[in-house]
């Protein structure tokens, strides 16, 4: 039996770093956060940002710590950069991953029937992808040997300032001659076609069998590299296309807000906890 997931709890927690994935560029690398206590916890798969070229396992340090003090299993996850390998290679490791913890969360005090999701910007768009298309071949090109009849399905995703819509997010960068975000878009999407193909506003748009799992999306107020316009059209297209999405805007919040402490950092924080506490207890009554 699972414990059930009260966020006004507290715990003292484990951080130790396993080996996730070894790729012939380098090893990628998983950071367990481990809350202490009786357990099987829910798991909570953690895909940092970085505009798809930077940035690691510990982009999220923070708020991966409060939420595995909640009594969360947390496991944040290295993805393959673009200067490495474009599209769709870092999904593919997102898609890994979410079976990874599934297959492993038992032997950190886990429950993989509880394997949800939390992506930051680039993250978040990678989060949106595996979580929209589950069994697609490009994205479940790793496979795991030693649990092969588990998929890359989840109950329920929170992205913080997702990249719904890359080419949105492309022609803002134009707007702003914003010349290094430029350059990580099209050496991410190369060839650049796939601009359009892996993109989670167009594939709701082109109507695509698609996978809607519960989805929260937290877009600063003043984030002038995801448009808050931009993340207000997905959601409503989420929600057209038959899924569940809160969209909460953080007033005066720019992109990153959570990197710093302060009052709107601690409520998204809060804020997360919430949304995982409803989706784990619909889950808890649909059993």
């Amino acid at each position: 039996m699972a414990t059930v997931y009260d966020p006004s709890k507290h715990y003292e927690i484990k951080v130790w770093d396993v080996e996730f994935r070894r790729d012939p560029v380098r090893t990628l690398m998983a950071r367990i956060y481990q809350p202490q206590g009786n357990g099987p916890f829910p798991a909570l798969l953690d895909l940092h940002g970085g505009a798809w070229n930077n940035q690691d396992r510990t982009a999220n340090a923070p708020m991966d710590e409060s939420l595995a003090a909640s009594g969360l299993l947390v496991v944040a996850i290295d993805l393959r950069r673009a200067p490495e390998a474009p599209y769709p290679a870092s999904v593919q490791d997102a898609n890994y991953g979410v079976r990874w913890l599934k297959a492993k969360a038992r032997e950190w005090n886990g429950d993989p029937a509880t394997v949800g999701a939390l992506g930051s910007s680039s993250g978040g768009h990678e989060i949106e992808l595996c979580a929209m298309r589950p069994h697609d071949p490009r994205y479940n090109a790793h496979p795991l040997p030693e649990a092969p009849n588990v998929d890359a399905t989840l109950p329920y995703v929170v992205a913080r300032s997702p990249v719904s819509d890359p080419f949105a997010r492309y022609q803002q960068a134009e707007r702003r001659q914003w010349a290094e975000m430029i350059q990580n878009s099209k050496t991410y999407f190369n060839p650049w076609e796939t601009i359009y193909e892996g993109n989670p506003q167009l594939i709701l748009e082109r109507r695509e069998p698609v996978t809607l799992p519960p989805l929260y999306v937290l877009q600063g107020e003043l984030d002038d590299n995801v448009l808050p316009a931009v993340q207000e059209k997905f959601a409503a297209t989420y929600r057209a296309a038959g899924g569940e999405c809160e969209l909460e805007i953080f007033k005066d919040c720019e992109h990153r807000w959570v990197a710093n402490p302060g009052p709107q950092t601690d409520r998204a924080y809060e804020r997360i906890k919430a949304f995982i506490a409803r989706q784990l207890g619909a889950r808890r009554l649909a059993a």
